[in-house]
């Protein structure tokens, strides 16, 4: 690559810091810019509902890299900056302001944005979502003294910002349409352990409920469930799930189903454009299909990969998914991907009632996903290693403790 070359990245989050880190590791000695729409530097969002909202994690310890990398790695951010037209024909994009930048080679790392409840109240004081730094830092001034706390959605941010919320002394509710929380994530099985998780800690679980309004004059009061209930609230927290920021790959002409279509490199139909991170729906060898991916690790991991591949690297994206999450004493990685129904049972290796424990999911006789709980000693690895494999492991060998991880497949 010639010192004339212009890589740009829409999209200053951690699949973008990534990105540029690894073009710079492989040697590209061209431009990189970085473009993004928040006014801070990239940062990783797992600390906003975890440590961070809770006060724990200094804000310097969730940006990628700390100012000077920038400068000492030659990487121009331009930050608070939209891009709003990607002229695929001039190789260049369009800011709101009008400025063009030309690439080279483009990578979309927009992420998503959060669903929006679309209830009569939504637009009330008193309604939070957690996207953003500033979202956080709003969030944890809301709840920190207290008070009561509606949660609407069990999924990931529900439930993490429930545990929070409950630290700080609130009483807290939170509302689910599904019969568990995490059902399309987990399944009912170990859905069913996270509710008793919560109803342990004090929350009150509303499950197979639906929100119909928020109500309130001017702040939120309370939140109206189809029941006919009124659960009041000081604070309502909506985590209903995101939606990839496709609009700008959309209009340019780009394929687009449930995110930016690219294949196991990451690369669009276009082979001067990539997409990494929430908004890519990659071809998955490990798994023989598309996947799109909202969590921290296919950020991290898919910016590298995208780096590598705009250099014409031979690089595939094909690691299992990884999730971690941490809700009052408990600690949890899982690793794998299952399709709605996607798998024929659930092998528990340990004791639930311990609270420490491996889970597995099989379909065929493989293990297609796999979590552990509070078992650092052994971690996700030896699920991920099972996943990798492919190969027909029998229940009774993962159940086996005497067995360990490692022998799976031997016997």
């Amino acid at each position: 690559m010639t010192t004339e070359q212009t890589f740009v990245i829409v999209g200053a989050g951690l699949a973008g810091a990534k990105a540029a880190e690894s073009l710079r590791e492989e040697g590209f000695s061209g431009r990189i810019t970085l473009i993004g729409a928040e006014t801070e530097l990239p940062y990783e969002r797992p600390p906003l509902s975890k440590g961070y909202l809770l006060g724990k994690e200094e804000k310097a310890k969730v940006y990628v890299h700390d100012e000077g990398w920038y400068a000492a790695n030659s990487v121009e951010p331009l930050l608070g900056r939209r891009v709003t037209v990607l002229d695929r024909a001039a190789h260049q994009v369009e800011l709101h302001d009008g400025r063009r930048v030309r690439y080279d080679r483009l990578l979309l790392a927009p992420g998503a944005a959060p669903r929006r409840l679309d209830v009569p109240g939504a637009d009330l004081d008193g309604v939070h979502y957690l996207r953003s730094l500033d979202d956080s830092e709003r969030l944890r001034e809301a709840i920190r003294g207290g008070g009561r706390v509606a949660v609407v959605g069990a999924g990931w941010i529900g439930l993490e910002t429930a545990a929070a919320a409950r630290e700080y002394g609130c009483e807290v509710t939170v509302i689910e349409p599904r019969a568990v929380p995490l059902h399309a994530a987990l399944g009912p099985e170990l859905g069913a352990f996270f509710a008793d998780l919560h109803r342990r800690h004090g929350v009150d679980l509303r499950l197979g409920r639906e929100v119909t309004g928020l109500l309130g004059s001017g702040r939120v009061h309370a939140v109206a469930t189809d029941d006919g209930q009124e659960i009041a609230a000081d604070v309502v927290i909506v985590g209903v799930g995101v939606s990839p920021n496709t609009e700008l790959a959309e209009r340019a002409g780009l394929a687009v189903e449930n995110g930016i279509v690219v294949d196991e490199s990451l690369r669009t139909e276009d082979p001067d454009i990539y997409a990494a991170g929430d908004v890519a729906n990659a071809f998955n060898l490990l798994y023989g299909t598309r996947i799109r991916v909202e969590h921290w690790a296919n950020a991290l991991n898919g910016g590298l990969t995208a780096g590598k591949a705009m250099l014409g690297r031979p690089v595939v994206h094909d690691r299992p998914p990884y999730f971690f999450t941490d809700q009052y004493d408990v600690g949890m990685e899982f690793s794998g991907w299952f399709a709605p129904g996607g798998y024929d049972s659930v092998v528990i290796r340990g004791d639930l009632e311990s609270g420490a424990f491996h889970a597995f999911w099989l379909a065929g006789g493989r293990v297609v996903a796999g979590m552990h709980v509070n078992q650092w000693d052994e971690g996700i690895a030896p699920a991920q290693d099972l996943i990798r494999s492919g190969v027909t492991v029998r229940p009774e060998r993962l159940t086996d403790l005497s067995v360990p991880l490692s022998d799976i497949t031997k016997g």
